[in-house]
C-alpha cells in the first residue's frame, strides 16, 4: 500500500494485516517457531504504543522489522538466562557461606573486617566476580580492590585456625584454596 507524502495515517489495523505476515517470517527466522509468536505479539503491542508518534511518510515495514529485531533479541538474551534442566541435582549441596553449615569461626572472621575487604572478598572469592568489577561495585580502581581482598585473605589467614573445608567435603568451586585459602 503506497502513500503518498502528506496523506493520513492508515488505521493500525490494516497495518497488522499489510505487514504482520513479513514480521511473522522475520521472528520465526530469528526465535525459532515456538517462540515467534510471542515476538510478533510484542512487536505490534509495542507499534500500537509508538505509532501515533511515527511520522506519515515513514517506511512502516522497516520501523515494523526494527522493533521485532529488537524484541527477538530480548527473546533470546532471556533464553540465555533462564536454568538448564538436569537430569540429577547435585548430591550434596555447598554449605559454604551458609549460616550454621559449619563455618561459623570463618563467617564471624569475614564479618569482623573492614566493609570494604569483606565485600572484595565475598564478591572475588565466593561469585567469582573479577577485579575491575568489584572495582566498579565498591568505587576506586581494580588494583585497590585486589589490595583490599588481599589485605582481608591476610587478616584471616592470622584469625581462623579452621580450614574451609574438611577432608571428606570437596573442594570449594572459587579459586579460594588456589590463592591461598585461610588455614
Amino acid at each position: 500500500m503506497a502513500r503518498a507524502p502528506g496523506h493520513r495515517k492508515l488505521p493500525f489495523e490494516v497495518i497488522v494485516q499489510e505487514y504482520g505476515a513479513s514480521v511473522l517470517r522475520v521472528c520465526r527466522a530469528v526465535v525459532g517457531a515456538q517462540e515467534a509468536d510471542d515476538a510478533w505479539s510484542d512487536t505490534f503491542l509495542s507499534a500500537l504504543q509508538a505509532y501515533a508518534k511515527l511520522p506519515p511518510d515513514a517506511n512502516i515495514e522497516a520501523w515494523l522489522v526494527t522493533i521485532a529485531h529488537r524484541k527477538c533479541v530480548d527473546i533470546l538474551r532471556a533464553r540465555s538466562r533462564r536454568a538448564a534442566p538436569v537430569d540429577q541435582p547435585p548430591e550434596r549441596p555447598s554449605v559454604l557461606g551458609i549460616p550454621g553449615g559449619g563455618y561459623a569461626e570463618l563467617l564471624d572472621a569475614v564479618g569482623q573486617l573492614p566493609p570494604k575487604q569483606r565485600q572484595a572478598i565475598a564478591y572475588h572469592f565466593l561469585a567469582g566476580v573479577p577485579y575491575k568489577d568489584i572495582a566498579l561495585l565498591l568505587g576506586g580502581t581494580p588494583e585497590a580492590a585486589r589490595r583490599a581482598a588481599s589485605d582481608g585473605i591476610k587478616a584471616l589467614r592470622g584469625t581462623v585456625q579452621r580450614p574451609l573445608y574438611t577432608p571428606h567435603e570437596p573442594a570449594p568451586p572459587t579459586s579460594l584454596t588456589a590463592k591461598g585459602a585461610p588455614r
